[in-house]
């Protein structure tokens, strides 16, 4: 019996011993494992994801579900990745951080040309422009290296693909066509396994995304982000959260306004085509064909620059009517100076997201195109989707924006600012001077006059004394701040001595500051623009019957200004925009009837707080 139990202990020392001894190993193979770090809700750098010079970098093909150049195969898009070497070599598996564009591969050179002819009369048509081709850059495997340096070290995989028709993937461009959505949906897809990825454009060896855990946030800049927000919209598993940066929503809002032909700020004449025309750097055997079938037949039809209506093909390419399918949570960035991608798009998108319950916030700045949320912010909003981490980011507030004399942005339980009224302004009479602009309405059967002449910018008629050229009103001058949060919006009532003509609308701060150095902030609140012949609908132009008087209502661009003391609140009507708008030949005459012409401002604290704000 003795000899039993010693026999027992000693096979049992003998076969407990190893197994302590490869137990104690696993934990030092384990504890020497890198893996990512979260602190204060946020993902840390790791050091052992750090260098440059370790990370794994491989391009490949992912197969689409759709056929854009038409030659008889689907799609297959560029892609590359880049990921720390302990995706291979532990095992590890990461979220992932993905970026889609048009521009990876290079653009067309601006030429001569390249923009449509704005010095014609309203409705008519433009001579024919300069095409250019796209010289194609880059080097395999790296289509991009934004973002890399920002989210691989902190535990991330970084994805980029070319969009269709660009760079090294099959298609052809659209500018906001479906295969637009589809492409990034694929990519996603083959992230988590459902799509096939190939190590080459033509062949059939297959790759996989082993790597990957199947969650994915997208974020990018203007077209980027667009891309972005059109992945979304397609309802795709796995794309958990989008930081879309001055997304471009809609290609009518972005190239029209409220049926009017406008160009975005520093690009005037450009278009839809004129934009496919930059971006169509794919494969060159390809070209003549998507060409005729896309730019030449679709977009010529369908763009309509005599008109400025919106139709089924700016209908097509405005992602508020692909909204539905969205599961993605969205903190969307923005400028209230943004004059190329104007802040109605990002707001349009965040209020229909906020209204069908997706998770929202929403970051404005003072300045103009571009700006990201603070990297924090990002951080904290991927950390949470991407790796689950409570971090309470789902609690934050709504709307942050940066005031402006600072760089940091202010947290506000919404926009528009909950405590926003409306105060309705009227006008009273002054031109060629300044009129004045009141709270108060009192009957003055009262009409005014101005010349359309695109020579004078807006600038140059906001900041001079007189003019015969625009209306200007202006509220007495502040005593305290106005604080303006929410989307202004006019009626004015005109007639037209000629059967169409342009309509801008620019909210002032004056004394206009001339004074080399200052900011947008000091003159411009917002703007607007509209074609009077569309003052039924979008949909419907009719021409102007000389001496008839038509109302046009329409909104200006969102805002959140705080307007200082000592300046007035300027209400700025003309006809063509010298930086936005078509330049007819000058001398249509437009009329505006006061009385039935008004302004309506959100301001924090509503009429009571405007009243204030005036007194002596």
């Amino acid at each position: 019996m003795i000899y039993t139990k010693n026999l027992f202990s000693i096979l049992f020392l003998y076969f407990l011993i190893p197994a302590i001894s490869f137990a104690q190993d696993q934990l030092q193979e384990n504890a020497s494992k890198a893996s990512p770090v979260i602190e204060n809700g946020e993902a840390q750098i790791v050091e052992a994801f750090s260098n440059p010079d370790n990370w794994i970098r491989e391009d490949l093909w992912v197969e689409t579900e759709f056929d854009s150049d038409e030659d008889g195969k689907p799609d297959r898009m560029h892609v590359d990745v880049t990921r720390p070497k302990q995706t291979e070599t532990e095992g590890l598996k990461l979220p992932v951080v993905y970026n889609s564009s048009p521009y990876f591969a290079g653009v067309a050179e601006d030429v001569n040309g390249l923009f449509w002819d704005v010095h014609v009369e309203l409705g008519e048509t433009a001579p024919e422009r300069v095409h250019p081709e796209v010289v194609r850059t880059g080097k395999r495997p790296i289509i991009s290296s934004a973002h890399i340096s920002t989210w691989v070290p902190r535990g991330y995989i970084v994805v980029h693909s070319s969009s269709p028709g660009t760079g090294l993937s099959d298609g052809s461009p659209t500018v906001g066509g479906d295969n637009e959505s589809l492409a990034p949906k694929a990519v996603i897809d083959w992230l988590g396994g459902r799509a096939k990825g190939f190590t080459s454009r033509e062949g059939n060896e297959t790759v996989e995304a082993y790597w990957s855990t199947g969650k994915v946030g997208m974020t990018g800049t203007s077209y980027n982000g667009t891309l972005a927000l059109a992945a979304a919209t397609t309802g795709v598993e796995g794309l958990e959260a989008i930081i879309p940066i001055a997304p471009n929503t809609s290609y009518y809002h972005y190239y029209r306004s409220n049926g009017l032909v406008r160009s975005p700020g520093g690009y005037l004449g450009e278009d839809i085509d004129v934009l496919y025309d930059f971006i169509h750097s794919g494969d060159e055997s390809k070209r003549a064909a998507n060409n005729k079938r896309v730019r030449d037949t679709e977009m010529k039809n369908g763009m309509d620059r005599e008109s400025g209506d919106y139709n089924d093909f700016w209908a097509g390419r405005d992602y508020l009517n692909d909204m539905k399918p969205m599961k993605a949570a969205m903190l969307m960035s923005h400028g209230f100076n943004d004059w190329n991608v104007m802040p109605e798009h990002s707001y349009r998108i965040y209020e229909a997201a906020k209204k069908q319950g997706n998770p929202v916030q929403i970051f404005y700045h003072q300045k103009g195109h571009g700006g990201s949320p603070p990297i924090s912010m990002m951080n904290r909003w991927f950390t949470h989707y991407l790796f689950g981490i409570d971090n309470g980011v789902e609690n934050d507030p709504k709307a942050w924006i940066v005031r402006e004399d600072d760089t940091s942005p202010t947290p506000y339980a919404d926009f528009p600012n909950p405590d926003a009224g409306d105060v309705r302004f009227y006008l009273s009479a002054g031109a060629p001077g300044h009129g004045g602009l009141s709270s108060s309405k009192s009957e003055t059967k009262t009409k005014e006059s101005f010349i359309d002449n695109y020579s004078f910018s807006g600038g140059a008629l906001a900041e001079a004394d007189t003019s015969t050229n625009r209306l200007i009103y202006a509220t007495p001058t502040l005593s305290q701040d106005v604080h303006i949060s929410g989307i202004p919006s006019v009626t004015i009532t005109l007639s037209s001595n000629k059967p169409s003509a342009n309509l801008s609308v620019w909210l002032v701060s004056l004394p206009w500051n001339d004074q080399i150095g200052a900011k947008i902030t000091d003159n411009i609140i917002t703007r607007g623009w509209a074609d009077p012949q569309n003052h039924k609908s979008i949909k419907e132009s009719e021409p102007l019957k000389p001496g008839t008087f038509y109302e046009v209502s329409f909104d200006l661009m969102p805002d959140d200004q705080i307007i200082p003391a000592g300046q007035k609140i300027g209400l700025m009507i003309f006809s063509s925009d010298k930086e936005f708008t078509l330049w007819p030949e000058p001398g249509t005459e437009l009329t505006i009837d006061l009385d039935r012409t008004n302004l309506i401002l959100p301001v924090v604290g509503g009429k009571e707080a405007f009243s204030k704000s005036i007194a002596d």
